[in-house]
């Protein structure tokens, strides 16, 4: 279990990291640590900073890269590939995580970054509820690793998804 200082920790990355359309409030994040599905997984430097992190869900038929996050100072230092790809050699069932739609550079560099690590973009419609309050719906693709998905694989994993991840109802 998470200390108060590594929850602050491993928060001020994700506040630094994602904007507050893709987090949930501190209180919101803090809550899940008691969740049986969500799991973290961090990396820290000689000081016991966490400098990477990867915040999944593990349910039966598949796990859930809900985010991925590295210190900007490490940022291409290959840190985030290196966890990801260690993630992924654990992992013995497929791996799903939520990326924005390739309309500007840096998504389509996001989506390049998970293609080499073996992920596949999915065709299919898919809208993230909101994490917040007062928020909109983000549209987003899924991607998929170690393939592709079919379309009944996506309508369940979507159903997964919105009932533990976002607690909505289709």
């Amino acid at each position: 279990m998470f200390d108060g200082r590594e929850f602050d920790q491993l928060y001020a990355l994700m506040e630094e990291s994602f904007p507050i359309s893709e987090r949930r409030t501190y209180e919101g994040q803090k809550a899940l640590l008691t969740d049986p599905h969500y799991r973290l997984v961090t990396k820290s430097d000689t000081n016991n900073q966490i400098i990477a992190f990867i915040a999944s869900w593990e349910f039966t038929a598949f796990r859930f890269v809900e985010h991925i996050a590295v210190d900007p100072f490490m940022r291409g230092s290959g840190t985030g590939g290196k966890l990801m790809a260690s993630y992924l050699e654990e992992s013995l069932k497929p791996v799903i995580l939520e990326v924005e739609l390739p309309d500007t550079e840096l998504a389509k560099r996001r989506i390049g970054f998970y293609e080499r690590l073996g992920f596949h973009l999915n065709p299919f419609d898919y809208v993230q509820p909101p994490l917040q309050k007062g928020q909109a719906d983000l549209p987003l693709y899924i991607m998929s690793y170690p393939r592709l998905i079919t379309e009944e694989e996506f309508s369940q994993i979507r159903e997964i998804l919105y009932a533990n991840v976002y607690k909505v109802a289709l």
